[in-house]
């Protein structure tokens, strides 16, 4: 009796996990429009832990392609895209280049990125305490570029210097 309960079980679960391969995401990488320049060092820890989530470069693993985990890498991907993403970069607005570089100096401080649900299967993607200096160092000079970069507006009638 306990084994055929648990037979029907086993079967309305694996009856379940197929149903849900109807329920697909969107795995996409959509094109291309601006990708961030840094050093070579930099862009080197950037693919590394940073790309599959934050660029419209992401190697979709096999376990995107199965229900329900593709469910919650897609979404993971996509916040991620939406929050930053480096391969959208360069037509940014300068004043949200500032925050996105002020927000990748806080999560390297607070240690949030790459996330830990990540890395278990991504270990390559782990930062060293050296690929974090590295990467807070480029990011505050970076900030400190952009700020410098602030416009002010001429005076009424005078050209703008340059």
């Amino acid at each position: 009796m306990i084994v055929r309960t648990l037979l029907r079980a086993a079967g309305l679960l694996l009856g379940l996990v197929v149903l849900m391969q109807v329920i697909t995401v969107e795995r996409d990488n959509p094109p291309i429009t601006g990708t961030i320049v840094t050093p070579p060092a930099v862009t080197s820890v950037l693919r590394r832990s940073c790309f599959d989530c934050h660029s419209n470069e992401t190697v979709w693993p096999w376990y995107s392609r199965v229900a329900p985990v593709s469910w919650l890498v897609a979404h993971d991907v996509h916040e991620g895209r939406e929050h930053l993403n480096f391969s959208e970069w360069r037509p940014l607005a300068r004043e949200t280049k500032q925050r996105r570089l002020g927000d990748i100096i806080e999560v390297l401080r607070e240690g949030e990125m790459p996330p830990g649900i990540y890395t278990p299967l991504h270990p390559e993607a782990r930062l060293s305490m050296e690929e974090v200096a590295a990467l807070q160092n480029w990011a505050t000079t970076a900030l400190a570029a952009e700020l410098d970069e602030v416009a002010v507006p001429a005076a009424p009638g005078v050209p703008p210097s340059h």
